[in-house]
């Protein structure tokens, strides 16, 4: 079974986000995702200051037997990119919940979180999966 954080929120495509004290949110991909994709060998980023929109797509994750859209769970600009994936995409694999995150955003609007699953729905749609 994948490991499925409790303090963290999640969305249908396998992302999970993170909202610090300050207003920043972290972005992943979930243990579930990284399982599905295989060995991660590559992941595109978006840009430093974009802004990226909740349920949209921001970025591709690709493994040696597939490409994947990496969508954000929020909306708000980039502060923040893991640079560190570009020569060590494989910590996506490793610590998805850690080491292998995405990027932060400063958050657009933090009632969007609202709309999000919480852990035990998202447990539920990943078993719905399996």
């Amino acid at each position: 079974m994948s490991q499925i954080p409790a303090d963290l929120k999640y969305i249908e495509t396998h992302q999970w986000v993170r909202v610090s004290e300050d207003g920043t949110a972290t972005v992943g991909v979930t243990d579930f995702a990284q399982e599905q994709l295989g060995d991660v060998v590559f992941v595109e980023l978006p840009d430093l200051g974009a802004t990226v929109n909740g349920g949209e797509e921001a970025g591709v994750a690709e493994s040696v037997k597939s490409a994947s859209d990496v969508f954000s769970p929020v909306t708000g600009e980039v502060i923040e990119r893991n640079e560190s994936l570009e020569d060590e995409p494989e910590k996506l694999n490793d610590d998805p919940y850690g080491e292998g995150w995405l990027f932060r955003v400063k958050l657009e609007d933090e009632g969007e979180l609202e709309g999000l699953m919480e852990p035990d729905a998202y447990a539920e749609h990943v078993s719905d999966q399996s």
